[in-house]
């Protein structure tokens, strides 16, 4: 990592823009992929902040996308994460996230930078097998496009586009139906004769939007689904947080009194 920096302040001598760095220290015992993810964007978004800037670009290509579509796939995700890394992405208060190199592939951006006579560095850490990311783009997606006798990766960066295509219909869909009250109610009722994946993610908009909605499992929220759904009235329990109220085609949360 140390000779990864003195390149980087090389190359951004040499192109005269200001360069800025920062070390991340961590127990070994606390380092994931998540954490490393983690502390990566807090650095760029400190650096954004200090400088008053409003974008960051970042050097996402299409190996990256197929990557994160098998990974998440493994873990179950929708469209929303199956349509990962986007081209734009709003963060908010972070700053608006730019991908420009989501049409290349890392052999094509090499073979680029060969024709110019560029020279680049290769993060050694990529080579490990610790991390999930690691062992897909090393076993698994050399494999899965050999296997595939064309272009997987373009393939998947299309894929990527059509479901990021439905995951913005469903999610305009959802707008206009703009099913939750003042009071911080789901309305069940303008959700009735809609399509699962509709009351899907209104419903767990509506769990992220609590307070503390405690430790709701998948299959703890596949079952919530479904009693909301059937619109009964029942109570359903987040353990300590407290219950999930369905009454009279709403459905609320009602914290334990102490």
């Amino acid at each position: 990592s140390t000779a990864d920096a003195r390149f980087c302040a090389a190359l951004a001598r040499g192109l005269r823009i200001e360069y800025a760095t920062d070390r991340w220290m961590s127990p070994p015992s606390e380092v994931s992929e998540a954490t490393a993810r983690d502390a990566r964007n807090t650095f760029l978004a400190t650096v954004r902040k200090s400088n008053r800037a409003r974008l960051i670009w970042t050097g996402h290509q299409q190996d990256d996308i197929a990557e994160s579509m098998l990974m998440r796939l493994a873990r179950g995700s929708g469209t929303g994460g199956l349509a990962a890394p986007r081209p734009v992405q709003d963060w908010a208060s972070a700053g608006l996230r730019l991908r420009p190199l989501l049409d290349l592939s890392r052999a094509q951006l090499r073979e680029a930078l060969r024709a110019v006579g560029a020279t680049w560095r290769e993060d050694e850490s990529n080579q490990s097998p610790s991390y999930f990311r690691n062992r897909l783009r090393n076993q698994v997606v050399p494999g899965w496009i050999d296997a595939a006798g064309r272009d997987a990766l373009a393939g998947a960066a299309t894929a990527r586009e059509r479901l990021a295509e439905d995951d913005d219909a469903l999610e305009a869909w959802l707008q206009e139906l703009a099913p939750w009250a003042a009071d911080g109610s789901l309305s069940l009722k303008l959700l009735s004769g809609r399509p699962v994946a509709l009351w899907r993610r209104a419903l767990h908009r509506w769990v992220l939007a609590q307070d503390d909605p405690g430790d709701l499992s998948r299959r703890g929220f596949e079952h919530l689904l479904a009693l909301a759904q059937k619109g009964a009235t029942c109570r359903f329990s987040l353990g300590k947080a407290g219950f999930v109220k369905i009454r009279k085609g709403r459905l609320s949360f009602e914290k334990l009194s102490c």
